[in-house]
């Protein structure tokens, strides 16, 4: 669920571009009025504190916005989360288990928030963190005291999120890396609609 909550995206650039001069900031915040919805593929690792294998999953994203989006990890195993703006569906298909929350307002204290572009400056403080290979860095720390997570870290190019890196309050990092970005593309409603599947155990609100 948390890996969930810290989706951005990537586009690549190529050739020469005003925008490579940029800030982190003014690169995050032109992505956040531009880009109104995203479709794209991601890889995801997760390191554990105490040094554990890191864990490895891949799949595919798109949002919204305000406030839809849809995650499906595809391998290793499947599970899938879909926000339909009021709803957050979380089905995992081996289990034939869906779990369904309010989004509710803790949402704007995730990076998820970052992702919709929805009242940043009210709940993180945003800093530009420099620029290593061509990449420009913000790191995001929430306001609210009882957020999941320390620190969001984001590297842009082009005006387009390429990583993202979250250190959550476990000292547990997770590093998501973002492939075949397409910015604003057409998305049929059915994206962020989730009906549970015939037989599927139902838990929540």
């Amino acid at each position: 669920m948390r890996a969930f909550l810290c989706v951005l995206c990537v586009l690549c650039c190529e050739g020469f571009s005003p925008l490579l001069f940029a800030s982190g900031l003014e690169q995050l915040h032109a992505y956040l009025t531009e880009a109104h919805a995203a479709r794209g593929e991601f890889t995801q690792t997760v390191i554990a504190r105490a040094g554990r294998k890191p864990q490895q999953s891949s799949g595919s994203f798109a949002f919204l916005r305000p406030g839809k989006f849809r995650w499906a990890y595809e391998k290793p195993y499947a599970q899938l989360l879909v926000g339909d703006g009021e709803k957050l569906w979380s089905y995992d298909q081996d289990l034939n288990q869906v779990t369904v929350k309010k989004i509710g307002q803790a949402l704007g204290t995730t990076p998820a928030a970052l992702l919709a572009g929805e009242s940043l400056d009210k709940n993180f403080v945003l800093k530009d963190a420099g620029a290593s290979d061509g990449i420009e860095y913000v790191e995001a720390t929430p306001k609210a005291q009882d957020a999941s997570f320390e620190l969001v870290r984001i590297g842009l190019v082009g005006n387009q999120p390429r990583t993202m890196e979250i250190q959550d309050n476990f000292g547990q990092i997770t590093l998501l890396r973002f492939t075949r970005f397409t910015s604003n593309p057409d998305l049929p409603a059915t994206t962020f609609r989730f009906v549970p599947p015939k037989g599927a155990d139902v838990a929540g609100e």
